[in-house]
């Protein structure tokens, strides 16, 4: 049935999977296609679904605790009522999904099944693995999630209002825009988190670590990355005319996150941005030949396609980036001369390396947890 499922969803015959209240406990169904399948109220504890596409699935109502969930596909999944508690959702992709409370069914008290009442439930994180997950947009609001793992995952534009998130695991997370009135997050540990444009007014925040978070940049940062942004130009101009035209510049421990995209494709040969904040941008197709991004903040940044041979990016963060296609093997210099790309003790959690060229780069002491491909 569930071959016959995934030729329905790759539209070549089949028959969509309708499978309500089924026992899938312990199977292995990992990298299946079961994608807008309805398994509405079944149980799939300690199930193994990694890399499983659950794209707009119904799980409403389902039994996933212990589940292996990583790097699965969830997006507009339905979950609600759904529990996950001890699940691991290491790099899954849940975006826009659906938590919320909804309808769980219960065996009649006397009758048994299939005789059925239904009660609300809301759903259940609790102790789940969700670092390094993408929940962009979705839809959490009264979800439990004590003591869970939420580290480095992007929870963008998210709604969290009344979710209990007490002793959760935050850091480095990306809460851009989420909504948490009425959120619990007593005791949760923010560090390193991006709170732009996140109102913790409304939220119980009690023994919550909420040291070094990112803001939202100020106007006058604002006003900033625009002359940096001008500045960039007037350094890619320079490389592309051989120092006739513009000038070179430095960016060291400058905060340009409101520059969005306005870098794609700049040639920025030899720039030095050391320790600067480039989170988030879109720095697909730049050149960074022989750069020094030393302790830069690239996470989430990008980088596709980009050229970074000889770059140095010691210490920088790359966390959850992609480096689809990015060229970070040697720089040649001159005859039988050439510097590494050199990413000692580079954070690459999460990090999209499909097709990435790492041939000849230092990579002593990097952070390389859940990056795909592996990193060998």
């Amino acid at each position: 049935m569930l071959d016959a499922h995934a030729r329905f969803a790759a539209g070549q015959g089949g028959k969509r999977a309708s499978l309500p209240f089924v026992d899938f406990s312990g199977l292995d169904l990992s990298g299946r296609d079961l994608s807008g399948a309805d398994f509405s109220g079944s149980v799939f504890d300690g199930a193994r679904l990694s890399g499983a596409r659950l794209a707009g699935t119904n799980l409403s109502g389902c039994d996933l605790r212990h589940a292996d969930l990583r790097h699965a596909d969830l997006t507009r999944a339905n979950l609600r009522g759904a529990c996950l508690t001890g699940a691991n959702l290491m790099g899954a992709d849940l975006t826009e999904a659906d938590m919320r409370q909804g309808k769980v069914a219960k065996p009649h008290p006397s009758k048994g099944f299939p005789a059925v009442v239904e009660e609300p439930r809301a759903g259940q994180l609790d102790g789940a693995t969700l670092s390094g997950a993408v929940l962009d947009r979705s839809q959490l609001d009264g979800v439990n999630a004590v003591d869970a793992d939420l580290s480095d995952c992007s929870l963008k534009g998210a709604r969290l209002s009344d979710a209990i998130l007490r002793a959760a695991n935050l850091t480095g997370a990306v809460l851009h825009g989420a909504l948490v009135n009425g959120a619990n997050l007593e005791g949760a540990d923010f560090a390193g988190a991006d709170l732009s444009g996140v109102s913790l007014a409304a939220a119980r925040t009690a023994g919550a670590k909420l040291g070094q978070v990112k803001s939202q940049p100020s106007r006058q940062t604002m006003v900033r990355a625009e002359q940096l942004v001008r500045q960039a130009r007037a350094h890619d101009a320079w490389v592309r005319s051989g120092g006739k035209d513009g000038k070179p510049t430095v960016l060291d421990g400058e905060d340009l996150r409101p520059a969005a995209a306005a870098l794609k494709g700049l040639r920025l040969t030899a720039i030095s941005a050391k320790k600067a904040c480039l989170a988030g941008l879109d720095l697909s197709g730049a050149h960074f030949q022989g750069a020094n991004l030393e302790g830069c903040d690239l996470s989430g940044a990008s980088l596709a396609g980009a050229d970074l041979r000889g770059a140095r990016l010691a210490g920088a963060d790359l966390t959850r980036a992609d480096l689809t296609g990015a060229i970070l093997t040697p720089l040649p210099l001159g005859p039988g001369r050439q510097t590494p790309a050199n990413l000692t003790g580079a954070r690459l959690r999460y990090a999209n390396l499909e097709g990435a060229d790492l041939t000849g780069a230092q990579l002593e002491g990097v952070d390389a947890r859940g990056c795909r491909p592996p990193l060998r």
